[in-house]
């Protein structure tokens, strides 16, 4: 498999623009695929598109000749869109992303999926969590609007890797909150993280969405480690860091917030509630930093 260059969509945001940055660093061609004006200083080509034309998703890619496609450019949450919008971007957006890198003959297509797939952070009733440590294959059981589609998107993903004809390698990365050094101090470093100050957290909701975060260089890392795998249909994946965001031991966070789930094996230490050997064994990724070294 050959790679040069590397579509971006959405890579005027925070962490498409980081994409961008870290592909450029290890030597790709980067093109900037994004409706309206270019926001960013550092992919080499940028193309304005309109992603819920599969057309102009088409032509896109087509016109700039790339290899392998990062599809961040879709809504990020269920506020301030109507519902069904929140569904289109995420969904019809990476049916197009799909169905063009298809017809191209592209190497592969990572997309931005959700820890939220899960059913989380956005709806009022708490996660679903069976059994810890969660891997891809735990049930996923979302009821808001935005869990739902990225739950339809790796849907759609696998309908697209079953096909005989499709020869896309195609990873789904359950991102959680991706941060970056000053959202770490204040929200993780500053502030208590003790078990007494989480004591009364919803842990579906806000920043504590299975007490998991990112940093935004990670987060980058493994979206080029997934364009850069070399395995057949879609695969999804962890995309967290490999600690929780709370100063108490991971065993009293699950003791104390998801008393009914499943342990079927020991967490020691500040250790994730999810489990990444998934993507250590495909795409020889594992996450390198942690608000605890800041």
């Amino acid at each position: 498999m050959t790679l040069d260059t590397i579509a971006v969509t959405g890579g005027n945001g925070k962490i498409g623009s980081a994409i961008l940055e870290h592909l450029g660093e290890h030597g790709y061609e980067t093109v900037n695929v994004s409706r309206g004006k270019r926001h960013e200083e550092v992919s080499d080509k940028y193309v304005t598109t309109d992603l819920l034309d599969a057309g102009e998703t088409y032509g896109a890619f087509a016109k700039t000749d790339v290899d392998a496609v990062i599809h961040m450019g879709t809504i990020p949450n269920p506020y301030g869109n109507p519902d069904f919008r929140v569904y289109e971007s995420n969904v019809m957006s990476a049916a197009h992303v799909l169905e063009a890198a298809d017809a191209l003959g592209l190497e592969s297509v990572c997309l931005a999926s959700s820890i939220n797939a899960m059913g989380s952070e956005h709806q009022e009733r708490p996660a679903d969590v069976r059994y810890i440590p969660l891997d891809e294959a735990h049930p996923r059981t979302p009821g808001d609007p935005y869990g739902i589609a990225k739950h339809a998107m790796e849907v759609t993903a696998d309908g697209f890797g079953r096909r005989p004809s499709t020869d896309l390698t195609i990873s789904s990365l359950r991102y959680p909150w991706v941060t970056n050094d000053a959202e770490m101090h204040e929200y993780f470093v500053e502030p208590d993280r003790s078990l007494d100050a989480l004591h009364d957290v919803h842990p579906a909701t806000g920043r504590e969405v299975y007490f998991s975060y990112l940093t935004i260089a990670d987060a980058a890392s493994i979206a080029r480690k997934a364009i850069e795998a070399d395995y057949d249909g879609h695969e999804v994946f962890w995309a967290v860091a490999g600690d929780t965001t709370a100063d108490a031991m991971t065993a009293e966070v699950v003791d104390t917030f998801y008393p009914e789930a499943d342990v079927r094996e020991p967490l020691p230490g500040h250790e994730a509630i999810v489990d990444l050997s998934k993507a250590k064994e495909l795409l020889d990724w594992e996450p390198e930093q942690s608000w605890r070294n800041l």
